[in-house]
């Protein structure tokens, strides 16, 4: 900044205005000063700015797995939202483990970042304490926070999306209709299979490990051992979903004719699948946006966390209804 100052003729004062309150320089003095950063290629110290104000421009986004374009979605609406703010995003994914997310949350509150959005993997919250202890706010994103947590979530209710999938499948004439589950450790799922029994008590439930297109194709191979064959299957996510299909596509078996499928989250690979797929929608972007918001909230006065719960919508594709 001194070496910008001597250029333009100026106080180091000036220049600080020009780069955080240019509407009280003179025009022809913020060219001067404008012009001598760029002939310097001056880039200011974001780090010793935030340093100085006690208060960061970042927030952290902290989903499970970027692999999956619902999260990358999220992440979108929320950077789009965040920007409108006139802050910036750090994206990571904890690859669904809690060891892994611990070690980001810890790296998020070393780094004093305006707030967190996070999917958690530890259901127990034990894993946000640092977060706690610092006073950084976060808000929990296709999760409800839980009835003592101090803080806001938006979600979608999984109970009645998981619900509205196993119901078609049933109005469809399905009997024996299989469930492929994630890992039982991950609210979503445990809400999923809830509402899944709810329509069908009798489902025949497959744990998968992960929520990826390998688990799928895995556990479309266990579902072509099964004894007597379902004639339906629903699965926690698209991504399961689709790995399913293409096991059933190799083993010369037609969707649905020989077996529906339906999926969750409706990614936008799911219309675009060999057989599109049917799926129960999640507004992921809308997620994105409401969660930033949300935490931005938590500076105004009087502020009190809410938990925001979006109805979920089935989006019927041939993969499940053949006319």
């Amino acid at each position: 900044m001194k070496d910008v100052a001597h250029l333009a003729g100026v106080s180091v004062g000036t220049v600080s205005n020009v780069l955080n309150r240019p509407e009280r320089v003179a025009p022809a003095t913020r060219s001067r000063v404008l012009a001598a950063i760029e002939r310097l290629g001056y880039v200011r110290s974001e780090s010793a700015r935030q340093l100085r104000a006690g208060r960061s421009r970042m927030l952290a986004l902290l989903v499970l797995d970027l692999a999956n374009p619902f999260f990358v979605a999220v992440a979108k609406g929320a950077s789009a939202a965040a920007r409108e703010a006139g802050l910036g995003v750090m994206v990571c994914h904890s690859a669904q483990s809690a060891a892994e997310e611990a070690e980001y949350v810890g790296m998020f509150a070393e780094h004093r970042v305006r707030g967190v959005l996070v999917t958690p993997v530890d259901a127990t919250g034990h894993s946000l304490a640092p977060l706690r202890r610092q006073g950084i706010p976060y808000v929990c994103v296709d999760r409800l926070a839980g009835p003592g947590e101090a803080a806001c979530s938006v979600s979608v209710d999984d109970h009645a999306g998981a619900a509205l999938a196993v119901g078609h499948l049933v109005a469809r004439g399905h009997r024996r209709v299989a469930y492929v589950n994630g890992p039982l450790h991950l609210t979503q799922c445990r809400d999923r299979l809830t509402g899944a029994l709810s329509v069908a008590p009798h489902l025949h439930v497959l744990d998968v490990p992960r929520l990826d297109v390998a688990a799928g194709r895995d556990a479309g191979a266990r579902l072509l051992g099964l004894t007597p064959r379902p004639t339906a299957v629903f699965c926690a996510n698209d991504l399961i979903a689709l790995g399913v299909l293409q096991t059933l596509h190799t083993a010369g078996l037609r969707v649905p004719d020989d077996l529906a499928l339906v999926g969750y989250d409706d990614i936008e690979f799911a219309a675009a699948a060999a057989v599109p797929l049917t799926s129960v929608r999640q507004p992921a972007f809308l997620m994105g946006r409401r969660a930033v918001r949300l935490l931005l909230s938590e500076a105004d006065p009087g502020h009190v966390h809410e938990r925001v719960v979006l109805p979920p919508e089935l989006t019927i594709r041939r993969s499940s209804s053949p006319d």
